[in-house]
Protein backbone atom coordinates (compact mmCIF):
# COMPACT_ATOMS: atom_id res chain seq x y z
CA UNK A 1 0.00 0.00 0.00
CA UNK A 2 1.30 3.33 -1.23
CA UNK A 3 1.97 6.14 1.38
CA UNK A 4 2.54 9.83 0.76
CA UNK A 5 5.98 10.79 2.46
CA UNK A 6 5.15 13.90 4.45
CA UNK A 7 8.28 16.19 5.12
CA UNK A 8 6.91 18.36 7.70
CA UNK A 9 6.32 15.59 10.31
CA UNK A 10 8.93 13.13 9.28
CA UNK A 11 7.98 9.91 10.44
CA UNK A 12 9.72 6.22 9.97
CA UNK A 13 7.40 4.56 8.98
CA UNK A 14 8.22 1.79 6.88
CA UNK A 15 11.75 1.99 8.09
CA UNK A 16 12.08 0.85 11.62
CA UNK A 17 13.94 -2.20 11.15
CA UNK A 18 17.20 -0.19 9.76
CA UNK A 19 19.85 0.95 12.89
CA UNK A 20 19.82 4.12 10.95
CA UNK A 21 15.76 4.48 10.43
CA UNK A 22 15.91 8.33 12.07
CA UNK A 23 18.12 9.07 9.60
CA UNK A 24 17.10 7.23 7.02
CA UNK A 25 13.15 8.54 7.32
CA UNK A 26 15.38 12.07 6.69
CA UNK A 27 16.58 11.82 3.97
CA UNK A 28 13.48 9.89 2.20
CA UNK A 29 11.82 13.85 3.38
CA UNK A 30 14.45 15.33 2.16
CA UNK A 31 13.62 13.69 -0.95
CA UNK A 32 10.07 14.41 -0.88
CA UNK A 33 10.61 17.98 -0.18
CA UNK A 34 12.75 18.20 -3.10
CA UNK A 35 10.08 17.05 -5.50
CA UNK A 36 7.64 18.91 -4.17
CA UNK A 37 9.62 22.54 -4.32
CA UNK A 38 10.65 21.66 -7.89
CA UNK A 39 7.86 19.80 -9.65
CA UNK A 40 4.93 19.90 -7.19
CA UNK A 41 5.20 15.88 -7.35
CA UNK A 42 4.11 14.57 -3.84
CA UNK A 43 6.83 11.60 -3.29
CA UNK A 44 4.66 8.27 -2.81
CA UNK A 45 6.46 4.98 -1.71
CA UNK A 46 5.41 1.53 -1.45
CA UNK A 47 6.98 -1.29 0.43
CA UNK A 48 9.39 -3.04 -1.45
CA UNK A 49 7.65 -6.59 -1.39
CA UNK A 50 4.68 -4.79 -3.17
CA UNK A 51 6.95 -3.19 -5.63
CA UNK A 52 8.55 -6.17 -7.47
CA UNK A 53 8.78 -4.21 -11.01
CA UNK A 54 10.68 -1.17 -9.83
CA UNK A 55 13.53 -3.51 -7.91
CA UNK A 56 13.77 -5.72 -11.33
CA UNK A 57 14.05 -2.47 -13.10
CA UNK A 58 17.03 -0.98 -10.77
CA UNK A 59 18.77 -3.81 -10.20
CA UNK A 60 19.02 -4.42 -14.26
CA UNK A 61 20.83 -0.98 -14.44
CA UNK A 62 23.03 -1.97 -11.25
CA UNK A 63 23.77 -5.35 -12.77
CA UNK A 64 24.14 -4.31 -16.61
CA UNK A 65 26.35 -0.76 -15.96
CA UNK A 66 28.69 -1.40 -12.95
CA UNK A 67 27.94 -5.48 -12.18
CA UNK A 68 26.12 -4.03 -8.75
CA UNK A 69 24.26 -5.94 -6.25
CA UNK A 70 23.58 -5.13 -2.94
CA UNK A 71 23.35 -7.21 0.39
CA UNK A 72 21.05 -5.01 2.36
CA UNK A 73 17.36 -5.92 2.32
CA UNK A 74 14.97 -3.34 -0.14
CA UNK A 75 12.32 -1.65 2.70
CA UNK A 76 10.55 1.08 0.00
CA UNK A 77 10.49 2.19 -3.52
CA UNK A 78 9.44 4.62 -5.33
CA UNK A 79 8.58 4.80 -9.28
CA UNK A 80 6.75 7.79 -10.71
CA UNK A 81 7.28 10.28 -14.16
CA UNK A 82 7.95 14.31 -13.67
CA UNK A 83 8.25 16.22 -16.97
CA UNK A 84 10.41 13.96 -19.31
CA UNK A 85 12.12 12.25 -16.60
CA UNK A 86 11.32 8.76 -14.84
CA UNK A 87 12.73 8.10 -11.68
CA UNK A 88 12.92 5.37 -9.45
CA UNK A 89 13.81 4.99 -5.80
CA UNK A 90 14.92 2.23 -3.61
CA UNK A 91 15.43 2.59 0.59
CA UNK A 92 17.62 0.13 1.97
CA UNK A 93 17.55 -1.50 5.52
CA UNK A 94 21.15 -0.36 6.36
CA UNK A 95 20.62 3.41 5.17
CA UNK A 96 21.30 3.43 1.93
CA UNK A 97 19.22 5.57 -0.50
CA UNK A 98 19.45 4.56 -4.22
CA UNK A 99 17.74 6.64 -7.03
CA UNK A 100 17.52 6.52 -11.04
CA UNK A 101 17.13 9.28 -12.78
CA UNK A 102 16.39 8.19 -16.65
CA UNK A 103 14.70 11.21 -19.02
CA UNK A 104 12.84 9.68 -21.84
CA UNK A 105 14.38 12.32 -24.91
CA UNK A 106 18.22 13.00 -23.39
CA UNK A 107 20.76 9.84 -22.85
CA UNK A 108 23.47 12.29 -21.91
CA UNK A 109 20.94 13.26 -18.84
CA UNK A 110 20.59 9.22 -16.86
CA UNK A 111 22.21 8.57 -13.82
CA UNK A 112 21.84 6.46 -10.69
CA UNK A 113 22.86 8.64 -7.20
CA UNK A 114 23.58 6.98 -3.98
CA UNK A 115 22.50 9.01 -1.02
CA UNK A 116 24.29 7.38 2.73
CA UNK A 117 22.36 8.08 5.45
CA UNK A 118 23.62 9.59 8.77
CA UNK A 119 25.86 7.42 10.62
CA UNK A 120 25.85 4.09 8.09
CA UNK A 121 29.17 3.23 6.83
CA UNK A 122 29.92 3.28 2.89
CA UNK A 123 28.39 -0.46 2.10
CA UNK A 124 30.98 -2.50 1.11
CA UNK A 125 29.45 -3.02 -2.63
CA UNK A 126 30.78 1.13 -2.97
CA UNK A 127 33.71 1.06 -1.31
CA UNK A 128 37.00 1.79 -2.65
CA UNK A 129 34.66 2.84 -6.14
CA UNK A 130 32.93 5.86 -5.70
CA UNK A 131 33.85 8.99 -4.17
CA UNK A 132 31.73 10.61 -1.84
CA UNK A 133 30.64 14.29 -1.28
CA UNK A 134 28.74 15.95 1.40
CA UNK A 135 25.88 17.90 1.70
CA UNK A 136 23.99 19.17 5.32
CA UNK A 137 20.08 18.82 5.11
CA UNK A 138 18.03 20.36 8.09
CA UNK A 139 15.83 16.80 7.23
CA UNK A 140 18.74 14.33 7.48
CA UNK A 141 21.78 15.87 8.59
CA UNK A 142 24.81 15.35 6.90
CA UNK A 143 24.24 13.31 3.40
CA UNK A 144 27.16 11.88 1.61
CA UNK A 145 26.28 11.00 -1.92
CA UNK A 146 27.55 9.92 -5.38
CA UNK A 147 26.49 8.77 -8.71
CA UNK A 148 27.18 7.19 -11.91
CA UNK A 149 26.21 7.96 -15.81
CA UNK A 150 24.06 5.39 -17.16
CA UNK A 151 25.37 4.53 -20.89
CA UNK A 152 22.68 1.84 -21.83
CA UNK A 153 19.26 2.16 -22.72
CA UNK A 154 16.94 0.90 -20.11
Amino acid sequence: MAHLVDFKNVSAAGLESSPVAEALAGLRANEARYFMNKYKHAFTVVPAQESRETLEYVNRILREERQLEFAARPLETSSFQVENIRFAYVFYEDGLALNVMYTLDDPKKRAVGFKLSEGMEVPAELEGRFKFARQKSKLAGTIRGSFFVIKGEY
